[in-house]
């Protein structure tokens, strides 16, 4: 999170041209803008190229920026647009095996389970995180990007609804449906630690 007056201080600069205020502001934001272009991308190459054409786009397009949003706010926008620009030339044209769909385009989960009975230390083990990064990748582009924004990078709902350009309950609606597919992801896993456990206890 980086402090409003900060942000417009720093914009201020950058649009006088200072160019030590543009590497100010990589220096800032990057690792943020990073790491969601790395979730949505799941390569780090293409993530560093993303996160490249991000503040090229932003430094161009600098002028143009209304600051109704928060700085931050607006290169999460631009980071998540390239990055999805990226995924949507990788992806295959056609789909064998049709998933079930929500009014919104996004994934479904097909069934729950309850994790209720692991022990605390299992959620922060290295395999969990392991299998908690591979569902996160896995997830449907929209659900990411709110997921990644919201639970990782911290965001609120609102700055996270700018960033993406949606609505406050479609932010909402997105994470609520990002955790019920994790959930459902990563159900096979924890049914397994938790039987290892029944079996070790």
């Amino acid at each position: 999170m980086t402090d409003p007056d900060s942000d417009r201080a720093l914009l201020a600069r950058i649009r006088a041209g200072d160019k030590s205020a543009c590497a100010e502001c990589i220096e800032i934001h990057s690792p943020g803008l990073y790491r969601v272009a790395l979730r949505v991308l799941g390569d780090e190459a293409e993530a560093e190229d993303a996160l490249q054409e991000t503040f090229l786009s932003a430094f161009k397009a600098i002028a143009s920026f209304d600051g109704r949003s928060g700085l931050n706010t607006w290169l999460y926008r631009i980071v998540y647009n390239a990055a999805l620009m990226r995924v949507r030339k990788q992806r295959p044209t056609v789909s064998v095996d049709e998933p079930m769909l929500d009014d919104d385009g996004a994934e479904m989960p097909r069934q729950l389970f309850d994790w209720c009975c692991l022990p605390e230390p299992d959620f922060d083990s290295k395999e969990t995180r392991t299998q908690l990064d591979r569902a996160i990748g896995e997830l449907p582009e929209k659900l990411k990007a709110v997921f990644v924004m919201r639970e990782l990078e911290g965001l609120s709902t609102e700055e996270t609804a700018q960033a993406l350009d949606v609505s406050l309950e479609v932010v909402k609606t997105r994470l609520h449906r990002a955790r019920l597919w994790l959930r459902e992801r990563l159900s096979a896993y924890f049914v397994e630690l938790a039987r290892e456990h029944s079996v070790e206890g």
